[in-house]
């Protein structure tokens, strides 16, 4: 530019160099080289905010999108290893500059087919669903696009609307920050209630007629406008009953997938053949079996032979590098049996807990342990978990017991605490929603009303509020306890405080 008059202005300096490219025999590709140049500089000085709550998915402000006609240009401005052998290839391409929403890192690179179909869907304003059937791909398909380029920060997504709200400065503090807010919404589909066991604990075996097909898929539907408005990202997890003797399983599970929902099963174990059909559509993100002690105990609960079934199938899991979940529902009699099992699991399992039984249908046939046995075992539980490569934390009252030691907390039973009509909830076989499965606590009917009307609805708001007793706790946010187990304790679920608790009264933090 020190040879040009006065006049000249940086930004047409790609313009000079082409009219000069031919007498100073130029590299072809030069003028575009300089082009990106120039809008890489412009992104470095703008200052332009990206940090902001969006209403909707919106395109970066600061992303630019230049079309050039030559390939590996960027590679030449980052200086990349190997810039020797890297030649630039004539070819019509977008390359994008933008500065990263939550990092402020400045990015360029050459866009792709995928880059550009996020962008297209989003400044069009095209419904993912009609896109998917445009170019003939599933929806699930559309939002890998869309969740790649805002995982990238090239477009920017609203924030969750799933968010505790009333809380107090405590239980906002930063050690608690990331279980305000959830990213994932879980629907706990009990999808029939037909079951191949007769477990002597069961919480429900009512007679309630599998969902038809065509009311699954309006199920999906409807769950999928819910995670829309409420951004976020859904998972179905398919139990029962045992879901897999859905007649039409294999076409929902292929549908739920279609949507681009994660996919998790509480099931039995299951013949091998039917779980590699599964693999052909997706892997789960998990397979869950329940034990309840060990052997003998077990299978007086579960039925003869269950036991050995139980620890051939997660083989077979463990085979197919399908994750493995195990789920015991600790009682009076298989406390004990707990940490025995965890061990044999060790090889077997890649996790194994515990939930406490709640004395609903079959359920109170059995026995709740004593308080202060039940805190023994878990503070030993705890210890133990700290040591195990299996052993996992649910229980939301492990969470005293971390905030003693002076420990980070953990999520609790569901991630963000009593997950209650907060980032999950139960839908049985007729369309009924429930706050949780443990225990009748019943927000709507799908068949009847969208959920996303079920969720902000004043019955769902006060079980995920949960009980007032826990309202001014400094570990509301992980615990609230367990709302099952003050209902099977003839308690009220909005007032009283799970009758487990133990929390000292300087923890408790009232004021």
């Amino acid at each position: 530019m020190a040879a040009l008059d006065e006049d000249s202005k940086p930004q047409a300096f790609y313009k000079i160099l082409l009219s000069l490219k031919s007498d100073l025999d130029l590299p072809d590709f030069i003028v575009d080289l300089a082009r990106l140049e120039w809008a890489l500089y412009r992104a470095e000085e703008d200052k332009t905010s990206v940090h902001q709550d969006y209403e909707t998915i919106t395109v970066n402000p600061t992303l630019t999108l230049v079309p050039v006609s030559w390939k590996n240009l960027v590679a030449l401005i980052k200086g990349d290893a190997g810039i020797d052998s890297i030649l630039p290839e004539s070819s019509q391409i977008h390359v994008m500059i933008w500065r990263h929403s939550k990092t402020d890192d400045l990015h360029i690179r050459e866009a792709d087919d995928i880059d550009l179909l996020a962008l297209k869907i989003i400044i069009e304003q095209v419904d993912p669903r009609e896109a998917s059937t445009i170019g003939s791909v599933s929806v699930g398909a559309i939002h890998t696009a869309l969740n790649r380029a805002t995982g990238q920060g090239i477009l920017i997504s609203p924030g969750s609307r799933i968010e505790r709200s009333s809380l107090s400065s405590v239980q906002t503090s930063d050690a608690y920050e990331h279980f305000i807010t959830a990213d994932i919404f879980t629907l706990q589909w009990h999808i029939t209630q037909t079951c191949d066991l007769h477990c002597k604990h069961c919480y429900d075996r009512s007679d309630r007629a599998s969902m038809p097909y065509e009311t699954g898929i309006a199920i999906l539907n409807d769950f999928y406008e819910f995670c829309q408005q409420m951004h976020v990202k859904g998972q179905v997890t398919f139990t029962g009953g045992n879901p897999m003797l859905y007649p039409r399983f294999i076409d929902i599970y292929q549908a739920a997938s279609d949507f681009g929902f994660g996919i998790a099963i509480l099931g039995n174990p299951t013949p091998m053949e039917k779980i590699k059909r599964l693999l052909d559509i997706t892997k789960p993100l998990y397979f869950q079996i329940s034990l309840e002690g060990l052997s003998e105990y077990n299978d007086y609960i579960r039925g003869d032979g269950h036991f050995q079934r139980s620890f051939d199938f997660l083989d077979q899991l463990k085979q197919l590098n399908i994750f493995s979940m195990v789920m015991l529902t600790l009682n009076r009699d298989n406390m004990d049996q707990v940490l025995p099992l965890g061990s044999l699991l060790k090889d077997r399992a890649d996790f194994f807990t515990f939930n406490r039984l709640s004395t609903v249908g079959e359920g109170a046939q059995l026995k709740m342990p004593q308080k202060e046995d039940f805190e023994a075992f878990l503070r030993k539980y705890e210890e133990m978990a700290g040591e195990s490569s299996i052993l996992g934390l649910k229980d939301n009252l492990i969470n005293i017991i971390r905030k003693e030691k002076g420990i980070e907390p953990f999520g609790g039973c569901a991630g963000y605490g009593c997950g209650a009509a907060f980032n999950f909830v139960a839908l049985l076989p007729d369309c009924e929603v429930h706050a949780c499965r443990k225990f009748p606590s019943p927000i709507g009917n799908m068949f009847q009303t969208p959920l996303i009307d079920i969720y902000h609805s004043s019955l769902a708001r006060k079980y995920r509020s949960g009980s007032e007793a826990c309202r001014d706790c400094s570990l509301a946010v992980v615990c609230r306890g367990c709302l099952a187990i003050t209902y099977s304790c003839g308690l009220d679920v909005f007032k009283d405080r799970d009758p487990f608790c133990f929390v000292s009264e300087e923890m408790y933090g009232k004021r």
